[in-house]
């Protein structure tokens, strides 16, 4: 599997990531170690989580899916071929958005311990916090990285003017700055990253992991008419898209689909991965079947013709 360099980090990624928010929620731990074993066994080896994963579901506190990854890793002795991406900043039950110095300095003990490793790879301010200075969250960040307890720092959800900020504060107080982006990206939600947010990357260097890069399970196709919302746990979420430009693109995607004996989803991951400025999308597996379509996404290409048929039905 073809490596991609994850910014100007030392990390090499395959071209796609695992998302890790099912897991301890709608994968319980041994489907979780199936689709996690069938992933690396291909030759993909970056996965995303949070702290707060899966908080929402009833009965969980958060942690769920860090632990389950950690127990996969000490039970496959395989940490030297994960690279692992997870979040802090979340609500864990201090009822707002946190990345304080003190907040950050006790998550992330607790998510080294679910994980069970020395260091994580990557450690993301997962929401922006404008009550607490860019200096501070980067300076706490600089005290981990010093420590050995992370290797670098990025975000998520920053748009282009926060993400400016937080470089040049980063800049003037020389203190590490944020190398990774995860923003929202995908066919049908391309307005917050295309323009500023993917030039201000591409000019930084920045890597970019996008998340919901199947616009919550729509791009799958599962989901043509409101009789199809009730599949799955989320698929409520999938009925914003059921408009006139969410047919277009189905349409689109069922036209390069074909022509490639392709999947709707895989295609769509593909397309993802051949956008300028993005290092890899985020995609998340309940099954095997679906984790097989993932890895077959990661080396699919598309042709010129492909893609300018997707941009346009998706413009």
């Amino acid at each position: 599997m073809q490596k991609r360099r994850l910014g100007r980090t030392d990390l090499d990624i395959a071209p796609l990531v695992l998302g890790g928010n099912v897991f301890g929620w709608t994968a319980d731990e041994k489907t979780s170690f199936d689709i996690l074993d069938r992933f690396v066994d291909a030759g993909l080896n970056a996965v995303d989580t949070a702290d707060v994963y899966s908080r929402w579901v009833p009965g969980n506190k958060g942690g769920e899916s860090e632990t389950i990854i950690g127990n996969w890793m000490k039970s496959r002795k395989n940490r030297d071929k994960v690279v692992v991406i997870t979040k802090v900043g979340s609500d864990m039950g201090q009822g707002r958005t946190d990345l304080s110095a003190s907040h950050i300095a006790r998550a992330v003990e607790d998510s080294l311990k679910r994980l069970q490793v020395e260091a994580i790879d990557l450690y993301l301010s997962h929401w922006p916090d404008d009550t607490v200075p860019y200096d501070e969250t980067l300076g706490a960040y600089q005290r981990l990285i010093e420590q050995g307890k992370i290797r670098w720092a990025g975000c998520s959800n920053l748009d282009a003017g926060q993400l400016e900020a937080s470089l040049r504060v980063a800049s003037q107080r020389k203190l590490p700055r944020y190398e990774v982006l995860q923003p929202e990206y995908n066919l049908y939600d391309r307005s917050s990253f295309d323009g500023a947010l993917r030039d201000l990357c591409v000019r930084e260097e920045i890597g970019v992991i996008t998340y919901f890069s199947l616009a919550k399970g729509f791009l799958s196709g599962k989901y043509r008419s409101e009789a199809d919302l009730g599949q799955g746990a989320r698929s409520g979420d999938a009925a914003a898209y059921l408009n006139e430009r969410g047919y277009r693109i189905l349409s689109a995607l069922d036209a390069v689909s074909a022509r490639h004996g392709a999947k709707p989803a895989e295609v769509a991951l593909a397309w993802v991965i051949a956008r300028p400025g993005v290092t890899a999308p985020i995609a998340s597996a309940t099954s095997i079947t679906q984790t097989d379509s993932l890895i077959r996404a990661a080396s699919l290409k598309l042709s010129g013709e492909d893609v300018a048929e997707l941009d346009n039905a998706s413009a």
